[in-house]
């Protein structure tokens, strides 16, 4: 700031940076604000009254918890999946209890992936109450599994799946007020074993573009209960790993991203009649493309994952944060020798990153439990480095 001391240009950066630190909006009100500070601070007068230090006192940080390291502390995580994550409530198939809770950690997982439709237990009109049975069901199943030592990621499963007004103003108020009943609910909760993703696989209308505008208003209702708890975001486009070229996080040191990984698509999804577009043909073998795939020239299947490790290598490089595998896996009609041999290619890949994984899943579809027969799938915990650690708990069955 030319034409004042550097006592006055101290301050003006101090304040500076305080505002960028405490404003949790993404855009540009945000620049404009530690712009407009700043260059006000400069138009001072140069002129101190002698005693400075109750004004750096003013300007000093509020005490911040320690920083978090570079990535969440996930260990090895499975996705609880068909739970809760269609309108209607709780999908056919193993209902959920807290035998599962046990299960799970006696196989030696440490965090799960609690996915839940909140947009279907709440009210559409404001301010969007949510059924307070069904808040009850998911917090035992999260009480449940906090008792068994696993961390929990609450997560916000297709809010937008069959709203036609997804990006309207309304639409994006209503997920807010659900998050902010869900951080007065889980206040008390530790920040270090319970941790918000504010909205699974981002689709059209948003982009990376708009997508931080959108959560800009959810985030801010997390903070105003908690200001350390880990919340996750993940890019467009399904939050394919391509997403983290361009996915841009707000200034805030827990805020962690994620990304989802189903290459190759063809044998993952093979027989899945609910996905979008053409299904993928049966039969497709892990290792071996298939016809289309080759007149496509599309990479094989090592190739894949080769570059798209080096994709995650350049986001760790650029952003300095380690990005969650939120969901990896293979449907259940590939056949499961198969599967346990991509679970295993895909382990091994990212964990020389030190990405954190969290597998897709363990029951009722993408299944690592065989629910009707109570056992673990032949080679899957293998495939991750666990052991099968025998029957499960009794209240499973």
């Amino acid at each position: 700031m030319p034409g004042h001391d550097p006592t006055t240009r101290f301050v003006a950066g101090r304040i500076a940076t305080y505002v960028r630190n405490h404003l949790f909006s993404f855009g540009s009100a945000a620049a404009l604000s530690c712009a407009f500070v700043a260059a006000s601070c400069a138009n001072l007068s140069t002129q101190s009254s002698g005693d400075e230090s109750s004004l750096w006192a003013a300007l000093e940080e509020p005490a911040m918890a320690k920083s978090p390291p570079a990535s969440l502390p996930v260990g090895m995580c499975i996705n609880v999946s068909n739970f809760a994550p269609s309108l209607g409530g709780e999908s056919p198939g193993k209902r959920l209890d807290a035998g599962d809770m046990a299960n799970i950690r006696a196989a030696g997982f440490t965090t799960i992936r609690l996915q839940v439709n909140w947009r279907s237990a709440s009210d559409p009109k404001p301010p969007h109450t949510i059924d307070p049975k069904w808040l009850a069901r998911v917090s035992d199943m999260l009480d449940a599994a906090l008792a068994q030592g696993l961390n929990v990621i609450l997560v916000n499963q297709n809010f937008f799946l069959h709203d036609p007004d997804a990006g309207s103003p309304a639409s994006r108020a209503w997920m807010r007020d659900v998050w902010k009943q869900l951080a007065r609910q889980y206040a008390a909760k530790s920040s270090k074993h319970l941790w918000f993703e504010l909205m699974n696989e981002p689709q059209l209308p948003y982009t990376n573009d708009n997508l931080l505008a959108a959560l800009a208003p959810s985030l801010a209702e997390v903070r105003k209960v908690s200001r350390d708890r880990p919340v996750i975001i993940g890019g467009d486009r399904s939050s394919r790993v391509e997403s983290l070229a361009t996915l841009a996080l707000p200034n805030d040191p827990y805020v962690w991203p994620t990304f989802h990984y189903y290459y190759p698509y063809f044998f993952t999804h093979q027989g899945a009649t609910w996905g979008k577009g053409k299904v993928p043909p049966l039969g497709r073998v892990y290792g071996v493309q298939s016809e289309a795939e080759r007149r496509a020239k599309m990479p094989g299947d090592a190739q894949q994952l080769a570059a798209d490790v080096e994709k995650v290598r350049a986001y760790i490089k650029r952003s300095g944060k380690i990005p969650l595998l939120g969901e990896s896996g293979a449907y259940d009609t590939a056949p499961l020798p198969q599967r346990a041999a991509y679970v295993r290619d895909i382990h091994k890949a990212f964990t020389q990153l030190g990405v954190p994984q969290c597998y897709y899943s363990y029951t009722n579809s993408f299944e690592f439990f065989d629910h009707k027969n109570l056992v673990w799938l032949p080679g899957m915990l293998p495939a991750i480095g666990l052991r099968d650690p025998g029957s499960p708990p009794a209240a499973t069955k």
